[in-house]
């Protein structure tokens, strides 16, 4: 497709009523660590991919590990849309921090 890099966004919201939700809920957030994904905020995980469909690899990634009950979505970006995000209140997440405003990622 192109080569752009992405950025996945992954925002769920999983039921933990029970100890059986609180398993899948752990699962599957376990499976986003694994898999690359930093936390953003509370349920909500980004990853970076070197392109469109390395994006859609990891997509069905997740789709093949999604939890029984809730919801998740996900959110393909680009990198530079990413970048412009606005924080409104709160820090950027470690993980930003090791990005400058000018770098470039090389897959």
């Amino acid at each position: 497709m192109n080569n752009r890099t992405m950025r996945i966004l992954v925002l769920f919201d999983l039921p933990t009523a029970t100890p059986k939700e609180r398993r899948a809920y752990t699962q599957f957030r376990k499976f986003l660590i694994q898999d690359g994904y930093d936390m953003l905020q509370y349920s909500v995980y980004s990853r970076i991919t070197a392109n469109h469909d390395d994006a859609n690899v990891h997509l069905s990634h997740i789709r093949c590990h999604l939890p029984p009950a809730g919801s998740v979505r996900a959110l393909l970006v680009t990198e530079k849309q990413y970048a412009s995000m606005y924080i409104l209140l709160g820090r950027r997440t470690a993980t930003e921090h090791l990005l400058k405003d000018n770098d470039i990622l090389e897959f």
